[in-house]
């Protein structure tokens, strides 16, 4: 048994991953249950992920909601203020829950576990970086501040080995019409004054960053030309998000090592575009989990969370055939898409709690995405 390499005499960890409903972005009464029986401590609680049911636009305080209601419900039980906790604690918000898909939110809590134990397992690492002025979003700048938070996250996860990283999750700011105002008196210069447009920036620098991180790209000032020009450069392990209520990155690192213990595991896989329901099934492969078409509701029992990138095809069209997501004037075309692809993925899994967030740029192929599966595989 000594000569087998996922055995090892260090410390270990082990994560705890809860999928949790919401009734609305301030209810968070499932997890103050779940502290309050004692199956989740409030101080092990490293990351949130979740999917509120606002317009993910610029203007979708539902993610501060929730934020705002989360914080204080851990400082309710930690001791700690919300204010530390803002600054620890990532809590990455997608607003829209077009179609089929629900509102609801991923927990993420971690604690030691027995150094004898198998490792191999599911590791996560988070990290936060420093505020970040408004002329340096989507900047190179920007790029080099995502690189160093997550290479930051990966130190704390206790991954050492890019190649061993499954899925990396930004959030980043946007610059708001107030912000731009702010830096031109400055006497600085946005990227963008529409906030929009600093949003689609912001996540571009975002998947440049993870992807210099992870030594796909060099640290090149000059590849500051290819953010929402050359969408031939693209991180197929990057999802990026950006809005107003965080003024820094914050970074949450998903991967395996042999420090980590317990039966999670990830699996993650590029779609090619919006149709791509093979990569649904690539993603799933790894977790031992088959789709025919459907997963069987034993093996959808294991599935702990799901997590999905997109974006309207910019081209136009798919496989050939237009599409209007582009030209609708009643409905953004990022609520389109998210809807779309929501509906296929949910359709291979069986259920709507997915966190689909629009707005791959350079995040997996041109006009598609990701797809990224956590789940419990059986015994060996």
């Amino acid at each position: 048994m000594a000569s087998d390499p996922s055995f090892r005499t260090e410390r270990r960890r082990t994560l705890r991953v809860d999928r949790l409903a919401m009734a609305h972005p301030g209810d968070l009464s499932a997890l103050a249950a779940l502290i309050e029986e004692g199956t989740v401590r409030a101080d092990e609680v490293v990351a949130v992920i979740g999917k509120t049911e606002g317009n993910g636009g610029v203007n979708d305080f539902t993610r501060g909601y929730f934020t705002q209601t989360l914080m204080h419900l851990l400082a309710a039980h930690t001791g700690r203020t919300p204010a530390e906790l803002l600054r620890s604690v990532p809590c990455i918000l997608s607003g829209g829950t077009e179609g089929v898909l629900s509102p609801h939110y991923v927990v993420f809590s971690r604690r030691e576990a027995g150094a004898t134990e198998r490792g191999g397992a599911l590791a996560i690492g988070t990290a936060l970086g420093e505020a970040l002025p408004a002329h340096e979003v989507g900047r190179w700048s920007h790029v080099r501040s995502v690189a160093s938070t997550v290479r930051r996250a990966m130190a704390d996860a206790g991954i050492e080995r890019a190649q061993d990283v499954v899925f990396v999750q930004v959030k980043g700011p946007c610059i708001t019409s107030a912000r731009a105002q702010a830096a031109a008196a400055a006497g600085h210069a946005v990227v963008s004054n529409d906030p929009g447009r600093s949003m689609a920036y912001a996540r571009a620098a975002g998947a440049f960053g993870v992807a210099l991180a992870l030594g796909e790209i060099a640290d090149d000032p000059a590849q500051g030309t290819a953010l929402l020009a050359d969408f031939g450069v693209a991180c197929a392990r990057a999802s990026v998000s950006s809005g107003v209520e965080v003024e820094a990155d914050e970074v949450i690192v998903l991967g395996h090592s042999p420090a980590w213990t317990g039966r999670l595991r990830m699996g993650c896989a590029p779609m090619a575009d919006a149709l791509d329901i093979a990569a649904v099934s690539q993603a799933l492969a790894p977790l031992a989990i088959e789709a025919r078409p459907q997963v069987r509701p034993a093996d959808r029992a294991r599935i702990a969370a799901a997590f999905v990138k997109c974006e309207p095809d910019r081209r136009g069209s798919v496989r050939g055939a237009r599409h209007t997501m582009l030209d609708d004037t009643d409905i953004n075309a990022q609520r389109h898409i998210r809807g779309a692809v929501g509906g296929l993925v949910a359709g291979v899994l069986g259920d709507g709690r997915i966190f689909v967030s629009g707005g791959a740029e350079h995040q997996g192929p041109d006009g598609g995405g990701l797809v990224a599966v956590i789940a419990e595989v059986p015994e060996a």
